[in-house]
């Protein structure tokens, strides 16, 4: 807004209400400053305006991936969950919407309509570039995802390297050398997490072993067909690290209708610690990540970058959980 006016020859103010349409600014002068702001291609950020009138009441919130597989995440449910009591204890809405891979320019039009003020994402994927282009153009959001290094977009996330350690540590105390790790290493989150188990692998003089290592997507539908051909392939193992929960559920029924013990035979860690995790039997061992601090903390980054201020990192911290699962 300083470039436009300083090349229109007015003020900043002048500016804002000549692309607000005010009646106050004379024809001539709303059109030069428009041509300006066009030729910079200068958008006006509907959400920090909006704040800046305390007129903000909806904030965006986007699942990246398929959203009906995603949605069927608990964990992911608890997010979403979280972060509108976090709204809505500041006054504020949520717009839960949906984006599709072949379509990211779906983010910035929610905002740019003035739909919503910002967005929060869940999710990285295969979107770090993408989001960081969002980020430099001045979109504000913020992310739940991996805390890259690189990342220009704030995020919250947990401490992914030390959970995927803690877990594997653990199973390795309990006497286990055949640990299987079940996730895509594709994924920011499932990276980290895998970078923590061949750590606490090699401060135990052991190697990952390629075949313990099965990948599969989160919300994949046919995870269950995943794990049956896995285990049809009989591995020794005497261990399994699942990068979700919800792999972890299906591996702990998958042994059981194979009538191996657990954890007598196969000891087993998932993550995120959802709810159920607790109450099955054998309670499962999990890692955990706070969901209510983390809708709590996407809120308060999201607010500081619509009201203009750096974007920042929060790191949340994982705790393993020990259950019956891994005892």
């Amino acid at each position: 807004m300083a470039d436009v006016a300083r090349l229109a020859g007015v003020s900043a103010s002048t500016v804002s209400r000549a692309l607000s349409g005010s009646p106050l600014i004379p024809e001539a002068t709303s059109q030069r400053i428009r041509e300006l702001a066009r030729q910079l291609n200068y958008k006006v950020n509907v959400g920090a305006a909006n704040l800046r009138r305390r007129d903000v009441r909806t904030i965006g919130l986007m699942v990246l991936g398929d959203p009906m597989k995603a949605m069927s995440d608990p964990f992911l449910l608890s997010i979403v969950g979280a972060v509108a009591d976090a709204l809505d204890a500041r006054g504020m809405n949520l717009l839960l919407s949906r984006v599709k891979s072949e379509n990211p320019e779906q983010l910035a039009t929610l905002v740019d309509s003035g739909q919503v003020g910002g967005l929060i994402v869940v999710g990285q994927l295969n979107w770090h570039d993408r989001l960081n282009q969002l980020a430099a153009a001045g979109l504000p959001l913020a992310v739940w995802g991996a805390c890259l290094p690189d990342a220009l977009y704030p995020v919250v996330g947990g401490d992914n390297l030390r959970g995927g350690y803690e877990a594997t540590h653990h199973l390795i105390e309990q006497g286990c050398r055949q640990i299987a790790f079940f996730g895509d290493t594709r994924h920011p989150e499932v990276r980290l997490r895998h970078q923590g188990y061949v750590q606490a692998l090699a401060e135990a003089g052991l190697h990952p072993n390629p075949q313990l290592h099965q990948v599969f997507q989160f919300g994949d539908t046919r995870l269950r067909e995943v794990i049956d051909s896995w285990l049809d392939r009989q591995h020794d193992f005497d261990a399994v690290f699942a990068a979700s929960d919800v792999a972890a559920l299906s591996i702990l029924g998958a042994l059981g209708e194979r009538r191996v013990q657990v954890p007598a035979q196969v000891r087993l860690v998932g993550y995120d610690d959802i709810a159920i995790a607790a109450h099955l039997h054998p309670s499962l061992s999990s890692v955990r990540q706070p969901s209510d601090s983390a809708g709590k903390a996407l809120v308060e980054l999201l607010l500081e970058r619509m009201a203009g201020q750096p974007g920042r990192t929060i790191m949340l911290p994982a705790e393993l959980v020990r259950r019956e699962s891994s005892a």
